[in-house]
Parts: structure tokens; C-alpha cells; sequence
């Protein structure tokens, strides 16, 4: 799903939405736009987009709420356009069910290509891991034909995203992942070059699955290279 697809845009600055709704036109798609959070809802009910654009500070209704309603009805993948560059803000929008952001000013072509990448995921199947891969310790359990992870005896919610992102990691344990290489088998080859947005997902995922996530015991950073997942005895 690329050309023909359907995109809706929810953002409160018209200029940045003339200027997108006009690139994704002229690369075939069928654009809607909405200027605020309850105008959004409609578009999306109305509509029924194949990916929403969504900007986070807008008037009557703000990102986080448009996102949190649109995942009660809809798994359509969501990029979140924020001026919001700060860790904390980010995994906000990805707890709440954004599956991928970008940081303003952005470049057109940088949106373009995730554009692209996002819709190429979105019809794509699952990925598909060995069913004998599994990890399990006195804290953490991980089992690949069941898509289910514990830590310290409870069940974690992991995202598909996020669970790619671990398998690959525990897939190729005890080596170390380059970060080049997590990002283009997790994400595509669109956003190997974006280590920061690979630190904001490692992050977000150690929060998840970490004792102490400031002293990671499972996902090693090895600096300047890449990271690798740690077996406990």
C-alpha cells in the first residue's frame, strides 16, 4: 500500500499542512486535512485514512487525546509531527499508540519516506522469528511462538515495533547489532542513518523490560557501535 493510499493530516498550522497535503498529492495520494483535534475525529470516521499525520499542540483537542481516541477504534498507523524533541515527550506519544514520529522543521523528502515506510509496515506481515527462540531467567522470560514477554512475573505489553526490535536483539545474542542494522531490519532502510530515534525506542523498550533501566543489565550499548542483548546466568 503506497500510491492511492489515503492520508489524513490533523495539524493547526496551515501553512505546514498546505505544504504537505501538496507533496503527498503530487506523489499520488489522496490527502484530507483537518486544522484541530475534534475535526480530526470526524475526517477519520468520514474518511477511514490508511495513515494520519498528527500534530501534537492544537487548539480544542490536543494530539495526545486525538491519538488515545484513535486507537480505540482503529490500528491506522500514526506519525506524530512534534516540536517536542525531548525523550520523555516522545515515548509519551508511543505509549499512548503513535507508531512513529518526526521532529519540526522536517524536511519534505524525510517525511515522504516515512510516509512510505510507515504504509509499506502496515501491509506487511509480522515478522516472523524461529519458534525455538526463547530466553528465560529469574527476572525476565521471552518466548517468540507465543509473542509473549514477562519481567519479574508479570506479563509486558510490548508493541509490534517493540518486539522486533527485542527478537532481533535476542535473535542475535550474544553479537552486537551495528545500530545501521537494527534500524534498516526493524524499520527499513529509510531510517538507517537516525541513531537518535534508535536510542529513543532502546530507551522506551528498557523501560519496559529493565529491574534498573539506568543500568541496563539486558540491552548493552556498546558505544559507537551498536548494542547486543546480555544472557543472565
Amino acid at each position: 500500500m503506497t500510491s492511492q493510499a489515503t492520508i489524513l493530516i490533523i495539524d493547526d498550522d496551515y501553512t505546514l499542512v498546505e505544504m504537505v497535503a501538496a507533496m503527498l498529492s503530487a506523489n499520488h495520494y489522496t490527502v484530507h486535512t483537518a486544522y484541530d483535534g475534534q475535526e480530526g475525529l470526524r475526517k477519520l470516521y468520514e474518511h477511514r485514512p490508511d495513515l494520519i499525520i498528527l500534530d501534537i499542540t492544537m487548539p480544542l483537542m490536543d494530539g495526545w487525546v486525538v491519538c488515545q481516541r484513535v486507537r480505540e477504534i482503529s490500528n491506522v498507523p500514526i506519525l506524530m509531527l512534534t516540536a517536542q524533541s525531548a525523550p520523555e515527550e516522545i515515548v509519551k506519544g508511543l505509549e499512548m499508540g503513535a507508531d512513529d514520529y518526526i521532529l519540526k522543521p522536517t524536511d519534505p523528502a524525510i517525511l515522504l519516506a516515512r510516509v512510505r515506510a510507515n504504509l509499506r509496515r502496515a501491509a506487511s506481515e509480522p515478522t516472523v522469528f524461529d519458534h525455538d527462540i526463547t530466553y528465560s531467567d529469574d527476572y525476565l522470560t521471552i518466548n517468540a511462538q507465543d509473542r509473549r514477554v514477562t519481567a519479574n512475573g508479570q506479563p509486558v505489553k510490548l508493541t509490534p515495533t517493540e518486539f522486533n526490535l527485542l527478537m532481533q536483539l535476542v535473535d542475535n545474542a550474544p553479537r552486537i547489532m551495528p545500530y545501521r542494522d537494527l534500524l534498516e531490519q526493524v524499520w527499513g532502510f529509510e531510517y538507517i542513518d537516525d541513531i537518535d530515534y534508535l536510542r529513543v525506542y532502546i530507551w522506551h523498550l528498557r523501560r519496559k523490560l529493565e529491574p534498573d533501566p539506568k543500568e541496563p543489565r539486558y540491552i548493552i550499548n556498546e558505544l559507537g557501535i551498536g548494542y547486543r542483548f546480555e544472557t543472565r546466568p
